[in-house]
């Protein structure tokens, strides 16, 4: 006997007589084992048969045991084997159970003294459409200013009160139990549908649905009421769940009916016909693909495929919808303003949400999700799941701050030519909004991705900690750039510029265009960039805050009347100030402050005026050409230095004899360079 089948045999064995041994406590009621026991232990360890079934059994225990792969696929091919079987052999039970259910429902209703309840479910619909009509003669009269609003409360207005009245009659009747859960589903699945109609119908108005489009769907929409409201009722009408499912699934063959008659009947667009021929075609076949899984009860892998196909064009619509409305509600925003935004991406991201939302609830109670056997890939999916809730809002928190920023960036940009205090926080904004913009953008990020890590099942402490250590590295090894950021904050904190201004810092100036977070964009006059960072600026020196000083010299000749060209100066000054281009850019205008120093052809005349920062050179070139104008009409020329040169005749005569002297060398160097004869 191998000693694998002893080793099997003798546990076997003591595990058998275990209980027995373990009442011997006490070694003087030990007996010891009787020959009989040890005969008949020997006899079923030489048994043939046994010794097949231990070898049988070590052989099994040897075998490795199957991949959770093979597993995963063999059990879903033994669900859905069995589920065929069973629905194949509920079909024939189908109109029975049926009749039956409605026979009980019919019998409770005339013994409780009810009409049937197609009578009760009409009675009670009427009265709801009387209602609805009675709203629609009253309250619809009022007059809105935006029609988008006025059809929202034309389409909803009614249905909302047939709701309320038809609900309120439907809780106040005291029903028979197969009656009231009936009218119940029945009543509920009417009201869904009308409410799906309206939102259909709202869409349409707003240009994200067509006419074909608002046809298929309400015969979808219709069928599928029905469907869910029938196949609802088959526990609590006490009918079999296979003959159930039977009957959903007749439902959803409709369904793709009419879903594959919207593919091939949709209107064509500019494509060619083998093209839109094949795109039908796989459409088609997507369509199909649903269905079976559908069929198959992979009701999470059915739930997919349709986010694929519905969701993205879903929220096209709805975004269509949402922007129509807020268009009409706010007309004078752009598509870029923070409640534009809210309006769009909040809808866009209510879409999402409730689609994750029912995606984890199908996940949760379908009993046929074969991964969710597997703890890795439940987890997985939960975090996915929960991870794509976190960007969407981190998303909308971040557009929903941009535009907010923006908007406040565009009113500081139109408010920066005021000369007020106001210009003064426009530009501070300008400067800083920005900066604060690039870290909102790098905290959300930031937030997100360690969030959806830490929704992933990644431990995000040790990469928080091992983030600070390499930090602190950095740190240390980039001293410079840790020294241009602190600065940069520092030069923030004091105002020293705002965007728009014109600085000096050494040999760098410019106007600042933009920040970073450790440097500043100078723009010089003649074109060149500088960007420079905060470390290096040093000393700044701002030229456009608050005012600036302008001053120049002018020469006249020594006799020019300064009193006369002071006046001329005064009235020169007055008509500047009252210049509608120029005036307003003056604080104190044109003075002539009186003789500056004597020079040595004229006297310099000294001039000087306010003006706001940047505008000074402008003015100064304007107030240049009046005086020259000024000056000319009223006989004062401008000083310019002039040499006289003066000699006896001494001097003419010996600049003459020199001349001749100097031609009489010429002619004899001429004579003999000529060529003998």
């Amino acid at each position: 006997m191998p000693s694998g089948l002893v080793a099997v045999a003798l546990i076997l064995v003591f595990t058998a007589i275990a209980p027995q041994l373990c009442h011997a406590q006490t070694p003087e009621t030990a007996p010891t084992a009787p020959p009989a026991k040890l005969s008949e232990l020997l006899r079923l360890m030489n048994d043939p048969e046994l010794r097949q079934w231990l070898e049988k059994r070590q052989a099994a225990e040897q075998q490795p045991a199957p991949s959770a792969t093979a597993t995963l696929v063999e059990t879903g091919e033994a669900r859905a084997r069995a589920r065929y079987k069973a629905l194949r052999s509920a079909i024939p039970n189908v109109p029975g159970q049926l009749a039956a259910a409605a026979s009980r429902v019919r019998e409770q209703a005339r013994n409780n003294g009810f009409a049937p309840a197609v009578v009760m479910f009409a009675a009670l619909v009427c009265v709801g459409l009387a209602a609805e009509w009675f709203f629609k003669k009253t309250v619809l009269k009022a007059q809105f200013p935006n029609p988008l609003v006025a059809h929202t409360i034309g389409e909803l207005g009614p249905w909302i009160t047939f709701t309320l009245v038809s609900s309120a009659i439907f809780l106040a009747i005291d029903w028979p139990p197969l009656l009231h859960v009936v009218i119940l589903f029945y009543l509920t699945a009417f009201i869904a549908a009308r409410l799906a109609f309206a939102v259909c119908r709202l869409s349409m108005d707003a240009g994200s649905l067509s006419a074909f489009g608002y046809r298929r769907a309400c015969l979808f929409i219709a069928v599928l009421a029905i469907a869910g409201a029938t196949t609802s009722l088959t526990r609590p009408l006490s009918i079999d769940g296979d003959v159930g499912t039977v009957v959903s699934h007749g439902f959803s063959i409709l369904l793709l009916l009419i879903t594959l008659e919207a593919v091939w009947r949709r209107p064509a667009k500019e494509t060619a016909a083998r093209q839109l021929t094949l795109m039908n075609i796989l459409y088609s076949l997507y369509v199909a693909c649903l269905w079976l899984l559908w069929v198959a009860n992979f009701v999470g892998l059915f739930w997919l495929g349709i986010y694929v196909v519905v969701l993205p064009g879903l929220l096209t619509a709805v975004g269509r919808t949402a922007e129509a409305f807020a268009k009409g509600r706010w007309p004078g925003d752009n598509k870029n303003s923070a409640r534009m935004v809210l309006a769009i991406r909040g809808a866009r991201a209510l879409v999402i949400v409730a689609a994750v939302a029912w995606i984890t609830v199908v996940w949760h109670y379908d009993p046929n999700i074969l991964a969710r056997e597997n703890p890795a890939i439940d987890a997985a999916v939960r975090g996915a799941l929960k991870s794509v809730v976190v960007l969407i809002l981190a998303d909308l928190c971040w557009q929903l701050s941009r535009a907010f920023i923006d908007e406040k960036l565009s009113a500081a940009d139109s408010s920066a030519s005021s000369p007020s205090a106001e210009a003064a926080r426009a530009g501070r904004l300008r400067t800083l909004l920005p900066i604060f913009r690039n870290a909102l953008a790098a905290i959300v990020i930031a937030a997100a991705v360690l969030t959806v890590l830490s929704e992933m099942g990644v431990q995000i402490g040790p990469l928080i900690a091992g983030a600070g250590i390499f930090g602190v590295a950095i740190g240390f090894g980039s001293q410079t750039l840790v020294k241009d950021i602190v600065s940069g904050i520092f030069y923030l904190m004091d105002d020293a510029f705002r965007v728009g201004e014109y600085v000096q810092s050494g040999s760098y100036k410019g106007t600042v265009e933009s920040f970073s977070l450790r440097s500043v964009r100078l723009r010089h006059h003649h074109g060149p960039v500088f960007t420079v960072p905060f470390g290096e600026l040093g000393a700044v020196q701002n030229m456009s805050r608050d005012w600036a000083i302008d001053k120049f010299l002018l020469r006249v000749p020594f006799n020019t009347d300064v009193a006369k060209a002071k006046r001329i100066v005064k009235q020169i000054g007055e008509q500047l100030k009252e210049d509608p281009e120029i005036g307003p850019q003056i604080l104190e205008t044109l003075k002539m402050k009186g003789v500056e120093q004597i020079g040595d052809f004229g006297i310099e005349l000294s001039f000087a005026f306010t003006a706001l920062p940047g505008r000074q050179t402008y003015i100064r070139r304007q107030a240049y050409t009046m005086i020259r104008d000024a000056f000319m009409e009223n006989g004062i020329d401008f000083a310019q230095p002039t040499v006289q040169v003066g000699g006896e005749e001494k001097s003419d005569a010996a600049i003459a004899a020199m001349t001749l002297q100097r031609k009489k060398i010429a002619e004899q160097m001429t004579q003999s360079a000529a060529p003998p004869t």
